[in-house]
């Protein structure tokens, strides 16, 4: 008799996401585990939120731990791929997730406010880009998936800090899948739009936003880790590089 078995399609392999606590990162980090990858959820500073993602894995079967770092300092970055290498000895898959807002409009930006988000949203990518591209590039395969935003695409008043690292983050994506993609490394974008997290919470004219979106809703975490898992686990998706995805709901269709 055929087994009747599902195969993981990420089975032995290990994914980094960072700022995987809460929100978009969380529902990424179960999402490849589901297809049976080893995760690493990083989180900046509380590790409560991030033990219970963990905790949320090995229920499910799956391997997981949490690491600490702050992704926007290059030693910490340093401490987080020694880590996992030390633990798995590989690393497959690199979802560039954390990022933070200080929305304000341009006028009242403080130039720390500017620097924070420049710094986590968009250094942060490099530094882990960076870090686990020697290794991909010595295995001759991997997956990079960096979390960008429809803003740095069409911009977004009060957030021109967010968006110029957004933006940033796909002139990134674009080159650095040039450099990899002769080792087999693929690196590709993911634009979401207005997705109910904790960010989006924070907003005070929902009503107003959602007349701007042809579905008519905000997304959900889970239909951007969906666009994630296919890009780092599917294997149609090993030609596909460079390229920025929006889930946004029909919002941007240019």
């Amino acid at each position: 008799m055929a087994s009747t078995a599902t195969s993981k399609t990420l089975q032995d392999k290990v994914a980094i996401v960072t700022g995987a606590s809460r929100g978009i990162g969380r529902a990424v980090a179960v999402a490849l585990a589901a297809e049976g990858a080893d995760v690493v959820v990083n989180y900046a500073s509380s590790s409560g939120a991030a033990d219970a993602v963990v905790a949320e894995i090995r229920a499910m079967g799956g391997g997981a731990i949490a690491l600490q770092a702050d992704v926007s300092q290059a030693d910490q970055v340093a401490a987080l791929i020694s880590a996992t290498m030390d633990k798995w000895g590989h690393i497959d898959v690199l979802v560039n997730n954390a990022g933070i807002t200080r929305d304000t409009l341009l006028l009242r930006m403080k130039p720390e406010d500017w620097q924070a988000v420049i710094d986590l949203n968009l250094t942060g990518v490099f530094l882990c880009t960076r870090a686990v591209s020697k290794i991909m590039l010595k295995q001759r395969s991997g997956r990079i998936i960096n979390i960008a935003s429809v803003a740095g695409r069409m911009g977004n008043p009060g957030q021109a800090n967010y968006s110029a690292a957004k933006a940033g983050v796909i002139g990134f994506t674009k080159t650095v899948a040039k450099e990899l993609g002769v080792r087999g490394v693929t690196v590709n974008a993911v634009a979401p739009g207005f997705i109910a997290t904790d960010m989006t919470e924070k907003l005070s004219n929902p009503e107003e936003i959602i007349k701007f979106i042809p579905l008519g809703r905000y997304g959900q975490p889970q239909e951007v880790a969906g666009l994630v898992r296919f890009l780092a686990a599917d294997p149609a998706a090993a030609y596909i590089t460079g390229q920025v995805v929006n889930v946004d709901g029909g919002m941007m269709m240019a």
